[in-house]
């Protein structure tokens, strides 16, 4: 039988590995890894409700509205009522919120390089094509 790691142990070493490498970019500008899945989600374009929000990036909505909260402080994105329903807020990025996102994610992919550079390239384009299509599967 062939030993490997289980999938899940290797994907949460992974994670972990990478959190941890990522986090002194988020910090350096101001952001925590809840506030870049949630500034990232509003890339792709506004949520109609801060339920679909906190639902699209695993977040409780009551643990979203803190997250909300400050990122409105800093300008980074802004909730406004909803023509349609003025109880519901719709959630959009602001231009400062998109620089914010595009920055980081420049920072990520260095370290995301730095990380797979010991992988040969063609076998580093296979994994990452094949993480993408497993994590749009998960959704």
């Amino acid at each position: 039988m062939e030993q490997r790691h289980d999938l899940g142990a290797a994907f949460a070493r992974l994670t972990r590995v990478m959190i941890e490498a990522e986090t002194p970019v988020l910090r350096a500008h101001g952001v925590e890894m809840w506030d870049y899945a949630v500034l990232g989600a509003l890339e792709e374009g506004a949520a109609p409700t801060q339920s679909e929000l906190a639902a699209a990036v695993g977040r409780d909505k009551t643990r979203l509205i803190p997250i909300l909260d400050r990122l409105e402080a800093r300008g980074l994105l802004g909730r406004t009522p909803d023509p349609a329903d003025r109880r519901n807020r719709v959630v959009a990025l602001t231009e400062e919120g998109r620089a914010v996102v595009r920055s980081c994610r420049a920072g990520i992919r260095e370290v995301e390089a730095e990380m797979l550079a010991a992988v040969d390239p063609g076998e580093r384009a296979v994994f990452v094509s094949v993480l993408e299509r497993l994590a749009d599967a998960a959704r």
